[in-house]
């Protein structure tokens, strides 16, 4: 994975609330077990219609709105516990999905796969949102080790974050990694505690 020190970049807007799984990542595209090329069917029935055509109106479609952080509406990635809808976010270019409340599930498998789901209040959210809708060039800072979001204008918010997760994302690592990072404490240990 990659490291997430800070983020400076545009955002795109998704003011919906109750994102579910199964919109992030339609059930019929979970048919691979590598977390790549799902980032092409992220929000497929919302980003195209039943011929294959790019839906005009969606955010995603829109050329005025990019960036590597998605800001979305309340309740972002209830449904089912799919793991497929962060490596979807993931594999389309998304750092960070922010919200003022995610399901818990969603939650994990994003903090597991490099995805930083950034909790900030509604207010917050609200203003970001009437932001980026104004002005869709708006830059978004998340700097992770301080554990701040901040907007052009100068307001932040600071969020919480698990600090076994947030040490993940600052290494780059998955838990195969950190525990990879920890075999020589683990083989120091073992062999205080070996009985012969």
């Amino acid at each position: 994975m990659e490291k997430f020190r800070v983020l400076k970049t545009p955002a795109v807007p998704l003011p919906e609330e109750d994102v579910d799984t199964d919109q992030i990542i339609p059930a019929r595209f979970l048919k691979s077990t590598s977390r790549e090329g799902f980032g092409e069917n992220l929000f497929r029935d919302w980003r195209y219609d039943s011929e294959g055509n790019p839906i005009k109106d969606f955010v995603l479609n829109n050329d005025k709105y990019a960036g590597k952080v998605l800001v979305a509406g309340r309740n972002f990635g209830c449904g089912s516990s799919r793991e497929h809808a962060a490596w979807a976010l993931y594999d389309y270019g998304f750092r960070a999905v922010v919200s003022s409340f995610f399901a818990d599930i969603f939650k994990g498998n994003a903090l597991n796969n490099g995805l930083l789901p950034l909790q900030v209040s509604d207010e917050f959210l609200k203003k970001m949102l009437a932001d980026i809708k104004e002005k869709p060039s708006t830059l978004v800072k998340i700097d992770l080790k301080d554990q701040r979001i901040s907007l052009e204008d100068g307001s932040s918010e600071e969020f919480k974050i698990n600090s076994f997760k947030k040490m993940c994302l600052l290494k780059g690592y998955d838990d195969i990694d950190f525990l990879l990072s920890q075999k020589d404490k683990i083989k120091e240990f073992e062999q205080q505690h070996v009985e012969f």
